[in-house]
């Protein structure tokens, strides 16, 4: 059976009978997990096992692993791993060490889909939705960290979900809550698109920003906007991988998430994005969701493609690497390389 061009979220640490039948009469690509869905090692390795076993084995599976504050795999049980400011001004190494420990940490756990990193550029006086999750202010600076975290997870095995595409920096409010509006122009968004630009041939899927850009849609925000999808990230940006939404229930968005479903793969995303959890929800937006395109499947066939010609495992070396160069003195002052989500 064709699935679904939907990625959905699971309400807890097991999966359910109820979920399992949805699963089974109306399979969804792929299943994103967060916090209420992890509690121990052993437990996750036999959910994801359990996901695969009806979805079948290359079924995505997504977690948002960036490190610092959002971290769905957390001490004790697993590694902390830096926020991306943190490595603003070190090695190449460094990071994709990183990358590479994190991606592997979560490949243990049977997680291939990883929601990073983020290619948002940090901009001084924005929400802090974005803040420590960015590289750096720089965006040659983004790209030089950004291209070495995406080698490093795809690395380890992994797929890396770049975020948040055309570029959420400069957004005054969040996204989970409410519509953030960006009025800058042309010019200042070059600058936003610019990391995106540059790993779009790289092999990685982008995760859109709910955001209105006013210079480019004065209407719809970017992940319901055929103009933004089709001339700036299709066209300008020159993205030709998977495009998978935001989490179509979050504040920004208004209306049904199975008619945001619909605006969305109309606009040009080849799949959504659904994570609240619940039962009634996500059959809901399954029923009314089309089948996963042939051009879509195509993409993701691709990012696998990359991904393996990548592939392979240093993990106890690269720590040592990542570790002597975060250690190293251009660290910027006040990073806490072991900064995490509370």
């Amino acid at each position: 059976m064709t699935p679904r061009a939907a990625i959905i979220g699971l309400s807890g640490p097991v999966l359910t009978a109820e979920e399992a039948a949805l699963l089974r009469a109306s399979p969804p690509v792929g299943v994103i997990l967060f916090a209420r869905n992890i509690a121990a090692p052993a437990q996750l390795r036999a959910l994801t096992a359990a996901i695969r076993d009806i979805l079948g084995a290359e079924a995505p599976i997504l977690v948002d692993q960036e490190g610092g504050r959002v971290a769905r795999l957390k001490p004790p049980a697993w590694e902390a791993f830096p926020a991306a400011a943190a490595f603003e001004g070190a090695p190449e190494v460094a990071a994709h060490a990183n990358a590479l420990l994190l991606g592997a940490t979560c490949l243990a756990e049977g997680l291939d889909l990883v929601c990073a990193p983020v290619l948002d550029i940090r901009v001084p006086g924005a929400h802090g939705v974005i803040g420590d999750r960015a590289f750096s202010e720089d965006p040659h600076e983004v790209i030089r960290l950004g291209t070495a975290w995406v080698a490093g997870l795809q690395a380890a095995g992994a797929i890396p979900v770049v975020k948040h595409i055309p570029g959420h920096g400069r957004a005054t409010a969040d996204s989970h809550h409410e519509l953030p509006r960006v009025r800058a122009c042309p010019a200042q968004l070059a600058l936003d698109i610019a990391p995106f630009r540059a790993l779009a041939a790289s092999g990685a899927w982008a995760m859109t920003a709910h955001v209105l850009y006013e210079a480019w849609d004065a209407a719809l925000p970017a992940t319901i906007s055929p103009s933004v999808i089709g001339t700036i990230i299709r066209g300008e940006i020159g993205f030709d991988g998977v495009l998978v939404t935001d989490d179509l229930a979050m504040g920004a968005l208004s209306g049904a998430s199975n008619d945001l479903a619909a605006a969305s793969l109309e606009a040009g995303c080849d799949v959504v994005l659904h994570c609240t959890g619940r039962i009634g929800d996500s059959a809901a937006l399954l029923a009314g969701c089309p089948a996963l395109t042939d051009r879509a499947a195509e993409r993701l066939a691709a990012a696998r493609a990359v991904r393996d010609a990548f592939h392979r495992r240093e993990p106890a070396a690269l720590r040592a690497l990542r570790d002597a160069a975060l250690a190293a003195p251009q660290l910027p002052a006040g990073a806490d390389p072991t900064a995490r989500e509370a």
